[in-house]
Order: C-alpha cells, then sequence, then structure tokens
C-alpha cells in the first residue's frame, strides 16, 4: 500500500489463454506486469485486508524503502510462477528482502 488509495500489485499478462478470471489466469500464465492502481480497481467489490503475517517471523524494512523498492518495479513485466516466484512472493521480497510464500507449502 502507497498511500492515497493506491496499491502496487502483480497482474498476469494475458498470453491469449481464453477468457478467465484473474486468479485463474494467474496460474496457467509465466509473465506478470507490475502496477500501481486503485485499490478499489483492484479488488472492486471484494473484501480484502492487510496480511503482515510474517512480521512474526522476519523484520520488515523501513516503510520508506519499501515504497521505493516497490516503485522501482511498476511497468515491469516480471516472471511468474505460482509456485515459486507468485505476488506473496514479489511482496515479501520488497517487505523483508526474502520472497517467501507459505501458501504454496
Amino acid at each position: 500500500y502507497l498511500g492515497d488509495g493506491y496499491v502496487i500489485n502483480v497482474t498476469p499478462v494475458d498470453e491469449g489463454t481464453p477468457s478467465l478470471s484473474v486468479s485463474t489466469t494467474s496460474i496457467f500464465t509465466r509473465k506478470a506486469k507490475v502496477k500501481k492502481q486503485l485499490l478499489k480497481v483492484v479488488v472492486g467489490n471484494d473484501k480484502w485486508r492487510v496480511n503482515n503475517k510474517y512480521d512474526r517471523s522476519r523484520t520488515p524494512l523501513p516503510v520508506e524503502e519499501i515504497i521505493r523498492r516497490a516503485e522501482c518495479w511498476i511497468d515491469r513485466e516480471v516472471p511468474y510462477d505460482v509456485l515459486g516466484s507468485n505476488c506473496e512472493h514479489f511482496v515479501t521480497e520488497l517487505r523483508y528482502g526474502e520472497g517467501v510464500s507459505e501458501q504454496v507449502s
């Protein structure tokens, strides 16, 4: 979260897959794009919450550093792999300096 309602997030790049929902498409894609968007555009009417669950076991970098690092990625295409390089890996790399994702364990 950047403030003023904006987030930096990783979204799938359409590689000619059939028209599927974003979460289903993300399983099949190998590329993603980092975007700065309004949170309300990203989540629509879905519920959301802040999840800093790794703060119990890892020390987060200073907020200014996290934002600076995240802003460097805006509009860049990144490799995507649901098991080894997903959106949680991306944000934990920014927040803690190490990309982790318990959801794939």
